[in-house]
């Protein structure tokens, strides 16, 4: 465990990048830094922290409290450090007798309208106008008490200056009485965050925080946190900091929410975490966070976790506590009896993309040595395998092209099918500070999400096109592109293939694929296509940002490739602030799948045909393997109906509540003899298991995380596994229990051996990590620290390769019965099939999963707002309460996820991507009417 000191280093103002330099001295020491710098930093780059409350290195400075002044020689006066940029030649003091006394009379102004509890105070010791009183030396006040805003009477009346405190936010507290009006958490908001939910009212005296709402709750706060990292006292205060004290230490670790992968210290108190605080030093968050990683931790100490192994012989039985020994020896068994009765192959496994990479690495590697099969896949296929397939096939690798930080590059950017604010709010935060900025912003949703509008920012255009046309309307904006000259041809002729070029462009230059004769099939005007592409095109620097409303279609593997064609016709790959970027979902679906969880691929994307591959890991892991590809999931649950597969493995995925056709999904697992599932809590799919083997969060294990932009972040465990095994240790247990006779001690020798197996991996090591903090892969001898932007000489695969794209409709067809047409997405408070968010106070957002529909929708049916809804496909029905919105356009309805009871996935089809099975959640047919049934229950988790 490697433990980090508290308090963070805090260098007053933001960093500066500038290829000039500037040598001043600072109290007798010289200190060169780049041009802009403050004097501040300057100073604090030698180690001289200057005497601050307003300013803090994640905003900028705006020199309001006065306490940083210094004295600069020929200059009169005492400016502020913070707002002063060094020069060179400059000789600064930091201390002197004039300074001290300054600072003092500053100090003393601030205390006099302060309360003195800071004996009882939730920030003693972690507060910095108690730190900066000691600093300067404060320790008598001159003022007689008078008026101020911190008591709530003075002289036996009200005070009308005081405040009450604001407890409404379910994770922390304003207090007025203790806000020194230094600006900090409105600069948070604004420019951290990008909300601009906070203001500062009134002047002088009277000035205050304010919402512009009645509380925080009701406000435009998105609670990430930023305002409360950013005080400098207790008037913005976790309530966990004021129930348990001041954290004394901290583990960096990585969030285990969405694909950003955020750095965190998990600050403890003993073996208690208080907090989780943004880390400054992670690569991929730059210190920011959002409600999720920030606050809704509380999971981990739910009473409903199950902290021992369950058993018991048919799924109608009650569940019987057991040993871990016997709970694994029971499994064995069970499995060993399958494969004698029905073969080989007739049990199989699924990872989890919520695990680390070198647990991931052991559930493929016990599939394809100890149970003898490929029967092995991940929850990417229902969510981010056309990712895979199409960017193999048109780049080479199956990943984004860029870090996060290429997005500062952009100046125009095209998102598709994602919502980033909802799903990947901390990136959303740098993208929304990039479109301040001045870049342009085009969206292709069905749905007028947060970017496309608001008061802070509007979208250049919204292609608001009709669930299912993805390919028709990304082909209208290449034959835009080709016909009107548009095309990159110097990037073209040097770097892609040319024949393959010259197919595609005389495809998409045919008439029947320009806007104007698919705009009736899109829904989007072609003048709106005509000049998306266009700024696409001419507009600079160009990025795409994609989603699950881009994959999770029947033509998600062809909607990927237009994408890339998309991109390599305008030259928009290989350099900061450009390429093609999918917005992973869950936090480690990247690492599934670069950790071989694909039925046809070994780690490292490498085909089980590979004979070479196939050698090699045969001669690490000492046992033939197959060359045949196994089942993906939606083949497995084919298979158990027909009564070939038996047996199934499951680890942090709950199939019948996350994936398509729930019906199909619940017969599927109770025709098996053996369903394991590996998981923290009694999920909708441990309905139907024989085997329940408790989890382990991300917080009581060591390992790695790889995020959206090919990060691996180191997992350090903050505390022991609660069910006294982490999650890799429970596999080896499993599989020994099967006759591997491994034995990993710790997730860094199996990191060791991804390393030696894995080609990209080939120099990642705990070591490496501690050192950088963390690396993108491809990380080996070419790139020995890793590769932040991708196919920057040249692509993998060599040449890069266009793909004719031809758009074929979906099977599901709006009709008489089912006119309209369902898609699916996520809310910003919860997380995927809400089995950790729902168990923390983030349901105070979002309490149920609720239906959109069109104003017009609804009058024809007869539906007002909150009424409960039949919500019926060709698949199944479900009840929800309704929600009437022109976020949604009239023919399209909309709903999330998150909760078991309102059975989403009851209505969505089989239909599935040609190429890869990713299920089709984007695009269902369905009709609905008002009812007056009462929302559908499941069973409880």
């Amino acid at each position: 465990m490697k433990d980090f000191i508290l308090p963070d280093p805090d260098f007053g103002t933001p960093a500066r990048t500038s290829a000039a330099t500037v040598t001043l001295t600072v109290d007798g020491q010289p200190v060169t830094v780049p041009a802009g710098t403050s004097v501040m930093r300057a100073a604090a780059e030698l180690g001289i922290d200057i005497p601050k409350l307003c300013a803090t290195d994640s905003v900028e400075p705006i020199g309001s409290c006065r306490l940083c002044m210094v004295e600069i020689e020929g200059r009169r006066g005492t400016p502020a450090s913070c707002t002063t940029p060094a020069e060179d030649g400059m000789q600064v003091h930091t201390q002197t007798d004039q300074l001290a006394k300054l600072r003092r009379g500053v100090m003393e102004l601030y205390i006099s309208d302060h309360p003195l509890d800071c004996l009882t105070c939730a920030a003693n010791g972690d507060c910095r106008l108690q730190d900066m009183a000691g600093a300067v030396g404060l320790r008598d006040v001159r003022y007689a008490p008078g008026a101020n805003h911190h008591q709530p009477r003075q002289n036996g009346e009200a005070n009308p200056r005081y405040i009450p405190q604001d407890e409404t936010n379910p994770y922390f507290t304003y207090d007025p009485a203790k806000c020194i009006a230094c600006y900090r958490c409105v600069r948070a908001c604004e420019e951290v965050q990008g909300t601009f939910a906070l203001t500062l009212e009134r002047r002088g005296f009277e000035a205050r925080i304010s919402t512009g709402a009645a509380d925080f709750l009701s406000s435009d706060c998105v609670s990430c946190g930023a305002c409360v990292q950013a005080c400098p006292t207790a008037t913005l205060q976790e309530k966990a900091v004021i129930d348990q004290g001041t954290p004394d230490r901290a583990v960096l670790t990585t969030c285990a929410y969405c694909g950003v992968g955020c750095t965190f210290r998990a600050e403890m108190k003993g073996d208690q975490l208080v907090r989780m605080v943004p880390a400054k030093e992670g690569k991929a968050n730059r210190g920011h966070s959002c409600v999720k990683g920030r606050f809704a931790w509380g999971y981990v100490n739910h009473p409903d976790r199950v902290l021992t192994p369950l058993i018991r012989a048919r799924i109608t039985d009650p569940w019987r506590e057991v040993s871990w020994d016997e709970a694994f020896a029971f499994t064995a068994e069970r499995f060993r009896a399958i494969q004698a009765a029905h073969g080989t192959g007739a049990i199989g496994g699924i990872t989890s993309s919520r695990c680390t990479n070198e647990e991931t690495f052991l559930v493929q590697k016990m599939i394809r040595t100890v149970f003898g099969n490929n029967n092995i896949d991940t929850c990417a296929r229902v969510c981010h395998s056309p990712t895979g397939y199409g960017l193999k096939t048109t780049f080479g690798t199956s990943a984004g092209t860029q870090d996060f930080d290429s997005v500062a590059h952009a100046d125009v950017v095209l998102v598709i099918g994602a919502n980033p604010t909802d799903g990947h709010p901390v990136f959303a935060a740098r993208l929304k500070k990039r479109l301040r900025q001045g870049a342009k912003l085009i969206v292709a949703d069905p749905r007028r999400i947060d970017l496309v509008q608001g008061p802070h920012l509007r979208a250049a255009h919204h292609l608001p096109l009709r669930p299912g046309t993805n390919v028709a309307l990304l082909t209208a904006m290449a034959h835009v592109i080709v016909t009107e000259g548009l095309t990159d041809a110097a990037f073209i002729a040097a770097r892609c293939d040319g024949d393959a070029y010259a197919d595609w462009a005389g495809f998409v230059a045919q008439d029947h694929l320009s806007p104007e004769a698919t705009a009736d099939l899109t829904g989007v005007p072609a003048a709106d296509v005509r000049a998306a592409a266009r700024l696409f095109a001419t507009g600079g620097n160009g990025a795409i940002y994609y989603g699950l409303g881009v994959t999770e279609h029947s033509q998600g593997s062809t909607t990927v490739m237009a994408i890339a064609n998309l991109a390599m016709a305008t030259g928009n790959i290989g350099r900061p602030g450009v390429g093609v970027n999918p917005l992973r979902g869950q936090n480690n679906v990247q690492g599934s799948c670069d950790m071989g969880s694909f039925p046809h691929e070994f780690p490292g994307y490498r085909h089980v045909h590979d004979a070479d591959t196939r050698t090699m890991l045969e001669s690490a892991w000492g046992v033939p393997l197959s060359g045949a590809p196994g089942l993906r999931i939606p083949n497995m649950l084919d298979a158990a109906l027909d009564g070939s597969f038996r047996g199934i493995y499951i680890q942090g995925e709950d199939l019948a509540q996350s994936d398509p056709n729930t019906n199909h999904v619940a017969a599927g697992l109770s025709a098996m003899d053996c369903v394991v599932v590996h998981d923290l809590f009694l999920n909708e799919t441990a309905r139907f298991a024989h085997v329940f083997l408790p989890g382990s969060t991300f917080l009581e294990k060591d390992g790695t995380f790889t995020n959206a932009e090919r990060r691996i972040n180191r997992v350090r465990r903050v505390m022991a596994p609660k069910a006294g095994l982490a999650d890799w240790q429970v596999t080896q247990g499993l599989a020994n229990a099967m006759g591997a006779g491994w034995d990993y001690p710790h997730p860094e020798r199996i990191m060791a051996e991804i390393a030696a197996t894995t080609p990209a991996f080939a120099n990642v090591t705990y070591d490496l990590l501690e050192r950088e903090g963390s690396v993108q892969w491809p990380c080996n001898d070419a790139a020995p620290l890793g590769t932040p932007v991708m196919h920057a000489e040249g692509f993998v695969r060599g040449k890069g390769l266009f793909v004719i794209t031809d758009y074929v409709a979906t099977d599901e067809r709006t009709g008489p019965r089912f006119p309209l047409l369902l898609t699916t997405g996520r809310v910003l408070s919860q997380y995927n099939v809400g089995t950790q968010t729902r168990r923390t106070a983030n349901t105070v957002w979002h309490a149920e999963d609720r239906l959109e529909i069109h104003p017009h929708d609804a009058e024809q049916r007869g539906i007002a707002e909150g009424d409960t809804v039949r919500l019926a496909s060709r698949a199944g029905e479900t009840t929800l309460r309704a929600t009437i919105t022109d976020r949604v356009a009239p023919g399209v309805v909309y709903t999330t996820f998150h909760h078991p009871d309102s059975r989403a996935n009851v209505v969505t089809t089989d239909n599935s991507d040609w190429a890869t099975n990713c299920p089709e959640y984007k695009v269902t047919a369905v009709q609905v009417s008002r009812t007056n049934a009462a929302p559908v229950e499941t069973a409880a988790e």
